[in-house]
């Protein structure tokens, strides 16, 4: 199994810095019906989802289907499809892909989508995976596909140069603890070796933002950044561990060259993740996996299938989503581009698990992101504000973290924006 991790990368980004987008049809995206009783399902989606192989398998399975795939160029496209459709009532594909962060926006038009509750695929999904996209009204409008459960990967080299340990079980049980664990190995090792000890602060932020159960909003109302003392304690955090920090704003030119130099020991990183290291670290030996993530679990990116109801076709195409989210497809689709199943079937899956990456020293990455996956607990609430008030703060790091500004004053000027923008 060889992953083909790029078209992930904005996944990544996506929550970084602004989360966007989701898949979108328009005007010749929707369900189509022929005079001999055939049907053409559309299915939009953005990046890869390992889906090509899977819709020629349902068709040959299904005479009467054709499937049409709309695939967004961008996630930002996608997004504003999905949107524009929504608000417009028309132009939507049969089966549209929403990112796990859109879905405070999306439960808005819960009453635009159909209802896909199933007795029969009850306990299908992870408990977290299936809480998040369901509505207060007990409503599921989304089929969980892929997630992003997050391991620790390190350089091994670097450790032993620190005189740490090397080994992936001795590193997950040295980083077994919280984020004062982390950052105290941290400090030690860069002392050691006056290498940073990971890539910056904006992904390390992201890791912990997402632990916490509501970031920024709780029932949809806002809270004031100046009294949101679990967000400002991550900041503080941060700040104090400023000096182990290699000061990188992930997916610049920097970051992607730091790779190939001794530019830091740890990062934090999701399945996809690890085929953006393997690319931008090619030749570069040492880099590991460790099934450890400082606090218990933590999840980055994922998304869902939805119908929306203003399609021709819904049953049929809420059929298609439950077939293409099964732990069968999910397998496939793992082996295909390497998008890790959110179904507790395939996390159990015998080729899954016994998937090793050759580039992380033969690491059980299958079995590590597995155990990773089931010790997720909190799918943070992403409200429809989500997106405005994690930019306000994460260009607040970034001002200091890459661009050599003052901490303090970065933090004044985040809640300056946070009240400009009528929050």
């Amino acid at each position: 199994m060889r992953r083909k991790m790029l078209g992930a990368v904005s996944l990544a980004a996506s929550l970084s810095l602004v989360l966007a987008a989701c898949g979108g049809g328009g005007d010749d995206g929707s369900g189509e019906g022929d005079a001999d009783g055939k049907i053409t399902l559309s299915v939009a989606t953005f990046n890869e989802f390992g889906f090509e192989e899977l819709f020629k398998q349902y068709e040959s399975e299904n005479e009467n289907i054709t499937i049409k795939h709309v695939q967004a160029a961008t996630t930002d496209e996608a997004r504003q499809n999905l949107m524009t459709g929504l608000a417009g009532g028309a132009g939507l594909a049969d089966i549209e892909a929403a990112e796990v962060a859109w879905f405070a926006e999306l439960l808005e038009y819960e009453d635009s989508f159909v209802d896909l509750t199933d007795p029969d695929l009850e306990g299908r999904w992870l408990d977290w995976k299936v809480e998040a996209a369901t509505a207060p009204s007990g409503k599921i409008i989304g089929y969980g596909t892929d997630i992003g459960p997050e391991a620790m990967c390190y350089r091994a080299d670097l450790f032993e140069q620190a005189g740490l340990p090397t080994d992936r079980d001795e590193v997950a049980e040295l980083l077994d603890g919280d984020w004062d664990t982390y950052f105290e190995v941290g400090q030690e090792f860069t002392e050691a070796t006056g290498i940073p000890w990971y890539d910056g602060a904006i992904g390390t932020f992201n890791g912990m933002v997402q632990q916490l159960e509501n970031p920024y909003e709780i029932d949809g109302e806002p809270v004031p950044l100046d009294q949101n003392t679990d967000v400002k304690a991550i900041y503080d955090m941060l700040v104090d561990n400023q000096d182990i920090s290699a000061g990188l704003g992930q997916w610049s030119e920097d970051w992607t060259a730091s790779f190939q130099g001794d530019g830091f020991a740890t990062m934090l990183c999701p399945p996809w993740l690890t085929g953006v290291i393997e690319g931008n670290a090619a030749g570069v030996e040492g880099w590991d996996i460790a099934n450890v993530f400082p606090g218990g679990g933590g999840n980055w990116g994922g998304s869902y299938l939805l119908v929306p109801e203003q399609g021709d076709h819904t049953e049929e195409a809420a059929k298609l989503a439950a077939w293409l989210t099964a732990p069968e497809q999910q397998v496939k689709a793992f082996e295909a581009i390497g998008s890790f199943p959110s179904t507790n079937d395939a996390l159990t899956d015998e080729n899954l698990l016994a998937y090793e990456d050759e580039f992380f020293n033969n690491a059980p990455s299958g079995e590590i992101f597995s155990d990773r996956a089931q010790a997720i607990e909190v799918q943070p609430t992403y409200g429809p504000n989500f997106f405005l008030i994690n930019t306000v703060v994460a260009d607040a790091i970034t001002r200091w973290d890459v661009e050599g500004g003052d901490p303090s004053s970065s933090w004044d000027q985040a809640l300056t924006e946070f009240k400009e923008a009528g929050l």
